[in-house]
């Protein structure tokens, strides 16, 4: 049987605030920083072996 998912909590006061500014200044990442994290996740998923 499938549990209950929980309700979003609502932001308000000074963590909205702080939610909305972070969200009108995103920053878009360097080609360098995508270069490193693509990187990074092949040599995890090359150490990795998911058995199902």
């Amino acid at each position: 049987m499938a549990r209950l998912i929980a309700e979003t909590p609502v932001l308000s006061g000074s963590d909205a605030r702080r939610f909305e500014e972070a969200i009108s200044n995103v920053q878009p990442l360097s080609s360098e920083r995508r270069a490193e994290m693509d990187a990074e996740y092949k040599s995890f998923t090359s150490k990795v072996t998911i058995n199902i």
